[in-house]
Parts: structure tokens; C-alpha cells; sequence
């Protein structure tokens, strides 16, 4: 059985699926008994959108041009329950066009190439496009997504593709410079609660049937543990007022604050291990503690090791920072790190958390330099720009009477022997000689080492 949906067939319900997408609620027809709220109460026009001003206000370029039937391949990027599939389907409901929608989990390269040959053919006997929307486009392989690159440069298809994660890293880079990216935000707590009263409200489509009151406090509540997601909004609107117990003296229903905390389990964050959240807040944990921010860097540990993230990922992105952005201004930061590192491993989670917790104070409060890292940046870069140049002869060893013969050693100055412990003695090569990659600023711990090098190289100069 196929899993693509289409309208070629002439029934009553396949006309329903062009113009709504895989949708449990044709316009017209009464709401399928188990159909959840969310999917019920879903908008159905663009001006019953909640939120996404930026790009679906009028006189917005999207939307003029799904007004005037004119839209060209788009991305819909965006966190879960923004409201990427519902734009598809208002789409499928105004369009003019042949609309199919695909399943990323379900569909595979033989559908692919059934539905962009019949593309291909309706467009050049009748003129009419098609309109393919791919939800969860990131879960296709770059040969599914291949499969539709020709028919969008022929102009048979306009693709509308849905993904939460970043298209720069999952969407075919040809397919991608073909569509305009547009991106969804979270919906702020005031847009959730009007989706939520709206639901409430509702008698056909929603709970406005249901003899239920559900406190200002229990709505705010909701918005906020929804975290910037409808669908999850209205899932435990619905679950919770399933379960609220009857007011008293009354028939009805009332559900406050407390007993929406009997509903309400532990929220789980969001966050993919293997998606661009990851990278982002590791971004944020490295720039807070440069920043010399603990508040903001215990913060973004602790968001992490919540959402599920490997304790010992955040210790190797602690120690990583130890050395590239504290360094020499304080040494023990690099062993403070490390120590973390050791103990999480050893007593595991959820103790361990505290020891990386100290880990990212103690870094964020650190003296910052990054002077070792530019001084290895530098030196990296001129082993690669520069010839390779033999290492002097008097900084070789001479184990063998040959090599004492061919000069190796020779003039090399012990510098024990000297007075200070330093000798007027180059250790670079000739080309380089007299580089100096290693700029330690007057901070920390650093401030000590700049002096001393600033002594070591009037003392070089005068034996010299």
C-alpha cells in the first residue's frame, strides 16, 4: 500500500485528501471518535495561526505568495509543534495544485519515483503542478532526497520539506539552494495560552462541550511546561482534564494547579545527542564560561546532564576549554578539569554532576588567556606553510661515532651549566629563527610568565 496521499483518484475522499493533507477532519464532517485535541483543533486558514508573525503576517512574502497560489520550494525549519505541518496542510487546502504528502519515516525510493513520474506527466499533458510536502525531510537518505532534485529543476514539483533540524547538515545542499529556508520559532507562553483557550472554547472542534473549568493558574501552567510547543500544550490540556476530578455539588469538572501536578511527570528537555540542540548548547556552555559567566555555565551543564547528555562528553568539552581559554593565566586549571573528568566517571551519575558543576565554576572564574591555543594555531600553521627544515645539529643527539662525525651536537649549550639555567642558544630553525608564537598577556598567572621571558631574553641577548 502506497504512503503517499493524492487526488487523482476521482472519490469523494481522495478530492478531501488534496485539499487537507492527511488530516482526520475534511472540512464538513464530524471530528473521528479518538482523533487527540491537538490535531482536532488544528488551524485551518492562515489567519487562525497562532504566533510566527515573521513570516505568515500579511504582506510577508510566504504568505502572499500561498495566498495567490504562487509558492515556490520551501524548508519549514523549526522545534517540534511550531506549526510546520499545519502550514503544509492550510497549503493543501488553498492550493490550486496536485498536493501530495510523503512520510519520511514510511516512504521509500520506489514511491519517490512512481510520484515524480506522474509529476512529471501531469504537468506536461495538463499543465498543473504539484505540490509534494515531505515531513521529517531529514530522515530521508541523500538518494531519497536525490529522487527529487530533477523535478524540482524541472519546475514539476514545488517542494515543501518539514524538519527540526538544522537543513544546512541534513537537506541535500543541491535540493537546498533550490528552496527558501524559513524558520519557525517557539510560541511564546501568551500565544500557547490563546491556543489552549481556544480549545477550551470550542464546541465542535474542541472540549467546549465538556462541562470542565480549568483555572488561569492551571492555563499559565501548561504554557510554561509546553515549552514553546502546541502540540504538547494541548496533549496535557486534554490528558489533564480527561483526569480532573468533579467539582463538588456540581456535575462538572475543575481542574486547578494542583491537580495539574498530578498529571505532569518530569519534562523532558529537548534535546537530540546527534542534532544541532547538542552543538548549540555545548556552544553555550564554552562561550558562558570565556565569558567569565558561572551562573550561565552551571546552567548549561546542568540543562545537559538533565536532557541525558554523557557526562564524560561535558568533561572532554571542560577540559578542551582548560587549556584553550584559561591555559597558562591559571595551570591548575587544566588538572581541575581533568579531576572532574576522573571523578564523574568513577562515581557516576547523577553524583558525578556536582564535580563537573565545580569543573565549570572553577573555569568560568578562571584568569582567561588564550595564548597557549594561539601560540599552537601559529606554530600549526607554519609547519604547514614553511618547508620542512631539518632539525639543527645542535639540537640533535649523537648516540654513535658517526653521527658525533657528521656534526650532530656540536655547539649544543647544557643549560644547567649556565648561569640563570638559560643559554644565548637558537632552538628554532633557520627560517623561523627568532619566532615567537607564545604572547602571554598580564593576566593570571601568565603575568609572571611574561616577566619571565622578558628577563630570559635580555639575559640571551647579552651572551650573544
Amino acid at each position: 500500500m502506497s504512503n503517499f496521499l493524492f487526488d487523482d483518484e476521482p472519490s469523494p475522499r481522495a478530492t478531501e485528501v488534496r485539499r487537507h493533507g492527511d488530516t482526520s477532519l475534511p472540512r464538513g464532517r464530524a471530528p473521528v471518535e479518538g482523533t487527540p485535541l491537538a490535531d482536532r483543533v488544528r488551524p485551518r486558514t492562515l489567519d487562525e495561526v497562532v504566533g510566527q508573525e515573521q513570516i505568515l503576517a500579511p504582506g510577508r512574502p510566504l504568505r502572499e505568495a500561498i495566498e495567490r497560489d504562487m509558492l515556490q520550494s520551501i524548508i519549514l525549519w523549526g522545534p517540534p509543534g511550531t506549526g510546520k505541518t499545519t502550514l503544509a496542510r492550510i497549503v493543501a487546502d488553498m492550493t490550486k495544485a496536485h498536493f501530495v504528502q510523503f512520510s519520511a519515516v514510511l516512504s521509500g525510493i520506489k514511491e519517490i519515483k512512481e510520484v515524480m513520474a506522474a509529476a512529471e506527466a501531469r504537468r506536461h499533458t495538463t499543465g498543473r503542478r504539484t505540490i509534494v510536502f515531505i515531513d521529517e525531510i531529514h530522515r530521508f537518505n541523500k538518494a531519497q532526497q536525490d529522487a527529487f532534485l530533477p523535478r524540482v529543476e524541472g519546475g514539476d514539483i514545488v517542494l515543501i520539506g518539514a524538519t527540526t533540524e538544522n537543513p544546512s547538515f541534513e537537506v541535500n545542499a543541491a535540493l537546498l539552494s533550490r528552496s527558501k529556508v524559513f524558520l519557525l520559532q517557539p510560541l511564546t507562553a501568551d500565544g500557547i495560552e490563546t491556543i489552549l483557550r481556544r480549545g477550551l472554547a470550542d464546541v465542535d472542534r474542541g472540549l467546549g462541550k465538556m462541562d470542565i473549568t480549568v483555572t488561569d493558574a492551571a492555563i499559565a501552567a501548561i504554557a510554561r511546561f509546553a515549552n514553546g510547543d502546541a502540540r504538547s500544550a494541548l496533549n496535557l490540556l486534554e490528558l489533564s482534564a480527561a483526569a480532573a476530578p468533579e467539582e463538588p455539588g456540581t456535575t462538572g469538572r475543575r481542574l486547578d494547579l494542583p491537580q495539574l501536578e498530578q498529571s505532569i511527570q518530569r519534562r523532558a528537555l529537548l534535546y537530540d545527542k546527534s542534532g544541532e540542540e547538542h552543538y548549540n548548547l555545548i556552544s553555550a556552555l564554552h562561550k558562558s564560561m570565556r565569558n567569565s559567566d558561572p551562573d550561565a555555565a552551571v546552567y548549561w551543564v546542568a540543562r545537559m546532564l538533565e536532557a541525558g547528555e554523557d557526562p564524560l562528553y561535558i568533561a572532554r568539552r571542560l577540559i578542551r576549554f582548560a587549556s584553550e581559554d584559561v591555559g597558562n593565566a591559571d595551570p591548575q586549571a587544566l588538572a581541575v578539569a581533568v579531576a572532574a573528568k576522573d571523578a564523574a566517571h568513577f562515581i557516576g551519575m547523577p553524583e558525578g554532576s556536582a564535580a563537573l558543576a565545580q569543573a565549570a565554576i572553577y573555569l568560568a572564574t578562571a584568569p582567561k588567556s588564550n595564548a597557549v591555543y594561539a601560540a599552537y594555531e601559529a606554530a600549526a600553521a607554519d609547519a604547514h606553510a614553511q618547508a620542512a627544515d631539518p632539525v639543527p645539529l645542535h639540537l640533535r643527539n649523537a648516540p654513535t661515532k658517526l653521527m658525533k662525525e657528521l656534526e650532530y651536537g656540536k655547539d649544543y649549550r647544557y643549560a644547567h651549566d649556565e648561569p640563570d639555567a638559560i643559554a644565548a642558544m637558537e632552538c628554532l630553525p633557520a627560517s623561523l629563527a627568532r619566532r615567537q608564537y607564545y604572547k602571554p598577556p598580564e593576566r593570571g598567572f601568565e603575568k609572571e610568565i611574561r616577566k619571565r621571558l622578558e628577563e630570559w631574553k635580555k639575559l640571551k641577548k647579552r651572551k650573544s
